[in-house]
């Protein structure tokens, strides 16, 4: 028996199957004419059903209850996400069948007892959504003009790419998916380890990686930059936003969720793909990890994020006027305080303007030696932050100036609320071709113990040692406000436990500020 995944979605999906009376067996296997009574109201199957290129896909149907012969509903199919079967949304799918939908949902291919291998959202995969929605037009009492695709995770990047390609498609919820492949596993031109070391993992675990696929984790977690362009072209074709001109000309209204510290695919790349949608569009950030905001929803627990799912497909769906399209579709929730803040786009976000902190003194570090500044621990870390308001932190004034740069604001006398994309402008001389760095941005009290509010990773190769080049950098976006009395301080070390680093033995590298070209970190703040 194959080992199960242990991420909150996992365990939040065999929990909700185990509250509407299924075995994990039973979720997984059960035959085409099983039946089981979700409560009282709309009922689930379990279907095989035909995929693209002659391959079964494990999945469960549920109907409305009562569904009146020859009376069409609106339907709703759901991928599942990475290494989880199709007892994911069960839970979900049992209210959204309640409030009369069909819907679908089923094991994506490669996983499980799902036929095929796994393609990551490659070109299979796209079709297979289309024919689940054929094969539920065709046996399910579903309507050909009201279809909507959702999912978390992978099942919101297929979700993405296939309304780019089915123009029956009307509306489309992606939860803490990717627009972006390549900014989110390889920003910055670095290898994000832990993330990409647990989706292979997991891949192994739970399914079949296809021959492409295993070649792809090779090479990237083997960094073989020699195949790096390779790379990049099949993370391209895999991300949405490379394909949001046939988004918007088929029109599907799109809803984005994420959460701040998702370190599996960080909120930067939703909100620069959110910035060329065309059509109705709504984005939802909050606090937490990869999949951590959507979890209590699996669960069929009180859930604002599922709330919000359901009015978007209520809305583009069955046509109700439920204020969603009429409320401003950036809503945020920060890190550090309760309740939502709308915008009218992104660029509002930071309405308050920026606030430049410059980076005066030059500093020199070695490499390869962990300072003590990091980002924490895939999905433990931001989960910690999100219940609990603990950031991974560090003590300021004892990070080691030999391996780290640190550069500290006064103390501010009011409130700082950070909103958007903290930037990073500096420039760097190396001993050495190649390195990489990771830049920190922490909010210090006065103990000088910092918590972490933002960071970002980057590399660079084949450079001339000694000779000094600029880099901006963009660091992952975030809302916090730092209280009044604490200051802002920039770190600035070489290793990681998060990404994969590139600094070769001895090196070293200098971060200076020029006088016709300051260094500086760009801080965008709230309207106070």
């Amino acid at each position: 028996m194959r080992t199960r995944p242990t991420t909150a979605a996992a365990v939040a999906a065999l929990l909700a199957a185990t509250a509407l009376g299924l075995s994990p067996h039973q979720a997984q296997a059960a035959p085409a004419d099983a039946t089981s009574q979700a409560g009282t109201s709309s009922q689930v199957r379990f279907h095989d059903i035909p995929g693209s290129g002659g391959i079964t896909l494990k999945g469960n149907v549920f109907t409305p209850a009562g569904a009146e012969p020859g009376r069409k509903y609106p339907l709703i199919v759901l991928p599942t996400s990475w290494g989880i079967p199709q007892i994911e949304y069960i839970a979900q799918a049992k209210q959204l069948a309640d409030s009369g939908y069909v819907v679908v949902s089923y094991t994506s291919r490669g996983f499980w007892l799902s036929g095929g291998q796994i393609e990551t959202a490659g070109p299979a995969d796209i079709a297979d959504v289309s024919a689940v929605i054929d094969w539920a037009l065709a046996n399910a009492p579903a309507d050909p003009g009201r279809i909507g695709l959702g999912g978390v995770s992978y099942g919101a990047g297929i979700s993405l790419l296939a309304s780019a390609h089915d123009p029956r498609v009307k509306a489309v919820v992606a939860l803490s998916g990717w627009a972006d492949l390549i900014e989110s596993i390889y920003s910055g031109r670095t290898q994000h380890l832990q993330a990409a070391g647990m989706l292979g993992a997991a891949g192994y675990l739970t399914g079949r990686p296809g021959p492409e696929l295993q070649q792809i984790l090779g090479d990237f977690l083997g960094s073989k930059l020699e195949n790096e362009q390779a790379m990049i072209e099949w993370g391209r074709k895999r991300s949405a936003s490379a394909q949001v001109d046939r988004i918007n000309a088929n029109g599907a209204a799109i809803m984005l969720g994420n959460a701040w510290g998702d370190t599996i695919f960080p909120p930067n790349q939703y909100a620069g793909f959110f910035e060329k949608l065309t059509g109705p569009k709504r984005l939802e950030f909050r606090p937490g990890d990869h999949a951590t905001a959507e979890a209590t929803g699996l669960l069929g627990l009180p859930n604002d994020t599922w709330t919000n799912a359901h009015r978007w497909f209520d809305r583009y769906l069955k046509g109700e006027r439920n204020g969603v399209d009429t409320e401003a579709p950036v809503q945020i929730k920060s890190r550090s305080t309760e309740g939502y803040e709308g915008y009218a786009d992104w660029k509002s976000v930071g309405s308050g303007g920026t606030e430049k902190l410059p980076l005066a003194d030059s500093e020199h570090v070695w490499a390869n030696v962990d300072s003590g500044a990091n980002g924490g621990i895939l999905f433990l870390s931001s989960v910690l932050d999100q219940f609990a308001k603990a950031p991974p932190a560090a003590s300021i004034p004892l990070l080691p100036r030999a391996f780290a740069a640190v550069w500290q604001s006064p103390r501010y006398e009011q409130e700082r609320r950070i909103r958007g994309t903290v930037r990073l402008h500096t420039t760097v001389t190396p001993t050495k071709g190649d390195g990489t760095f990771v830049a920190y941005l922490y909010d210090v009290g006065p103990l000088g113990i910092g918590k972490l509010v933002s960071n970002a990773p980057y590399t660079f190769h084949g450079k001339t040692p000694g000779q000094s080049f600029g880099v901006d950098l963009d660091l992952f976006s975030t809302a916090y406000d730092v209280p009044e009395g604490h200051r802002l301080a920039l770190v600035v070390d070489t290793v990681d436990p998060l990404y994969i680093e590139h600094n070769p033995a001895g090196a070293q590298l200098t971060f200076s500020s020029p006088r016709t070209d300051p260094s500086y970190v760009s801080v965008p703040l709230r309207e106070q």
